[in-house]
Protein backbone atom coordinates (compact mmCIF):
# COMPACT_ATOMS: atom_id res chain seq x y z
CA UNK A 1 0.00 0.00 0.00
CA UNK A 2 1.32 3.98 -1.07
CA UNK A 3 -0.02 7.19 -0.73
CA UNK A 4 -2.06 7.53 -3.69
CA UNK A 5 -3.04 11.35 -3.66
CA UNK A 6 -5.98 13.53 -3.75
CA UNK A 7 -7.79 15.70 -1.74
CA UNK A 8 -8.03 14.53 2.23
CA UNK A 9 -10.63 17.38 2.70
CA UNK A 10 -12.45 16.42 -0.46
CA UNK A 11 -12.71 12.59 0.44
CA UNK A 12 -13.85 13.67 3.88
CA UNK A 13 -16.53 15.88 2.13
CA UNK A 14 -17.43 12.81 0.18
CA UNK A 15 -18.52 10.62 2.69
CA UNK A 16 -22.37 10.13 2.68
CA UNK A 17 -22.96 9.35 6.17
CA UNK A 18 -23.04 12.86 8.00
CA UNK A 19 -22.04 10.97 11.39
CA UNK A 20 -18.39 9.50 9.71
CA UNK A 21 -18.25 12.74 7.98
CA UNK A 22 -17.93 14.21 11.31
CA UNK A 23 -16.24 11.43 13.09
CA UNK A 24 -13.57 11.75 10.33
CA UNK A 25 -12.70 14.92 11.00
CA UNK A 26 -12.52 14.18 14.84
CA UNK A 27 -10.23 11.67 14.18
CA UNK A 28 -8.11 13.87 11.42
CA UNK A 29 -7.69 16.28 14.53
CA UNK A 30 -7.00 13.48 17.16
CA UNK A 31 -4.48 11.78 14.26
CA UNK A 32 -2.91 15.05 13.29
CA UNK A 33 -1.86 16.31 16.95
CA UNK A 34 -0.85 12.60 18.07
CA UNK A 35 1.58 11.91 14.66
CA UNK A 36 2.83 15.57 14.20
CA UNK A 37 2.30 14.66 10.32
CA UNK A 38 -0.16 16.05 7.95
CA UNK A 39 -3.23 13.39 6.50
CA UNK A 40 -2.47 11.45 3.16
CA UNK A 41 -4.52 9.06 1.34
CA UNK A 42 -3.96 5.44 0.82
CA UNK A 43 -6.81 4.71 -1.47
CA UNK A 44 -9.54 4.86 0.66
CA UNK A 45 -7.61 5.08 4.34
CA UNK A 46 -6.58 8.63 5.83
CA UNK A 47 -3.04 7.87 6.51
CA UNK A 48 -0.29 9.69 8.92
CA UNK A 49 3.26 9.01 7.73
CA UNK A 50 4.84 6.02 6.97
CA UNK A 51 6.58 3.00 7.42
CA UNK A 52 7.94 -0.69 6.24
CA UNK A 53 6.99 -3.94 7.67
CA UNK A 54 8.13 -7.24 7.10
CA UNK A 55 7.10 -10.31 8.53
CA UNK A 56 9.12 -13.85 9.40
CA UNK A 57 6.88 -15.07 6.64
CA UNK A 58 8.67 -12.62 4.21
CA UNK A 59 5.44 -10.89 4.03
CA UNK A 60 6.53 -6.75 3.38
CA UNK A 61 4.64 -3.79 2.55
CA UNK A 62 4.09 -0.20 3.38
CA UNK A 63 1.49 1.35 5.65
CA UNK A 64 0.72 4.55 7.27
CA UNK A 65 1.78 4.99 11.08
CA UNK A 66 -1.63 5.94 12.23
CA UNK A 67 -4.73 5.59 9.95
CA UNK A 68 -8.23 5.05 9.65
CA UNK A 69 -11.23 4.81 7.15
CA UNK A 70 -14.96 6.37 7.49
CA UNK A 71 -16.60 3.14 5.98
CA UNK A 72 -20.30 2.58 5.76
CA UNK A 73 -21.13 0.18 8.10
CA UNK A 74 -18.41 1.93 10.48
CA UNK A 75 -15.07 4.24 11.13
CA UNK A 76 -12.37 1.81 11.28
CA UNK A 77 -9.36 3.17 12.97
CA UNK A 78 -5.97 1.33 12.28
CA UNK A 79 -3.75 -0.25 14.74
CA UNK A 80 -1.01 -2.03 15.05
CA UNK A 81 -2.60 -4.74 17.23
CA UNK A 82 -5.71 -4.25 18.90
CA UNK A 83 -4.47 -7.16 21.51
CA UNK A 84 -2.20 -4.74 23.11
CA UNK A 85 -5.09 -2.55 24.31
CA UNK A 86 -7.39 -5.20 26.02
CA UNK A 87 -7.75 -3.13 29.29
CA UNK A 88 -8.04 0.33 27.29
CA UNK A 89 -10.86 -1.11 25.11
CA UNK A 90 -12.81 -2.26 28.09
CA UNK A 91 -13.41 1.37 28.75
CA UNK A 92 -13.66 3.03 24.86
CA UNK A 93 -17.61 2.40 24.90
CA UNK A 94 -19.02 0.46 21.74
CA UNK A 95 -17.11 -1.21 19.22
CA UNK A 96 -16.07 -4.34 17.59
CA UNK A 97 -12.24 -4.98 16.52
CA UNK A 98 -10.14 -6.76 14.20
CA UNK A 99 -6.42 -8.26 14.24
CA UNK A 100 -5.48 -4.47 13.57
CA UNK A 101 -8.24 -2.33 13.21
CA UNK A 102 -10.94 -0.81 16.05
CA UNK A 103 -14.38 0.19 14.28
CA UNK A 104 -16.27 2.38 15.91
CA UNK A 105 -19.72 3.22 14.61
CA UNK A 106 -20.39 6.83 16.47
CA UNK A 107 -17.78 8.57 18.46
CA UNK A 108 -20.48 10.09 20.32
CA UNK A 109 -21.16 7.52 22.10
CA UNK A 110 -17.38 6.32 23.25
CA UNK A 111 -14.63 7.74 25.43
CA UNK A 112 -12.50 10.43 23.42
CA UNK A 113 -10.19 10.28 26.14
CA UNK A 114 -9.56 6.40 26.14
CA UNK A 115 -9.23 6.50 22.27
CA UNK A 116 -6.45 9.04 22.06
CA UNK A 117 -4.78 6.49 24.50
CA UNK A 118 -5.13 3.75 22.45
CA UNK A 119 -4.23 5.85 19.26
CA UNK A 120 -1.11 7.40 20.69
CA UNK A 121 0.24 3.83 21.95
CA UNK A 122 -0.26 2.48 19.12
CA UNK A 123 1.84 5.24 17.15
CA UNK A 124 4.38 4.97 20.16
CA UNK A 125 4.51 1.36 19.41
CA UNK A 126 5.20 1.42 15.87
CA UNK A 127 7.50 4.70 15.96
CA UNK A 128 10.26 2.59 18.19
CA UNK A 129 9.55 -0.03 15.89
CA UNK A 130 8.49 -2.54 18.58
CA UNK A 131 6.72 -5.60 17.78
CA UNK A 132 6.91 -9.09 18.42
CA UNK A 133 5.95 -10.31 15.37
CA UNK A 134 7.63 -8.89 12.30
CA UNK A 135 10.10 -5.95 12.00
CA UNK A 136 8.97 -2.07 11.17
CA UNK A 137 10.80 0.58 9.60
CA UNK A 138 9.72 4.17 10.07
CA UNK A 139 10.22 6.38 7.01
CA UNK A 140 8.55 9.20 7.93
Amino acid sequence: MNPTGGSVEEFIAAVPSAIRQRDALTLLDMMREISGREPQMWGTIVGFGSCHYEYPTGTSGDMPLIAFSPRAASMSVYLLDTADHVAELAQVGPHTIGKSCLYLKNLDKNNLDVLRTIITDSFNQVMAEDTSYGTIRVES
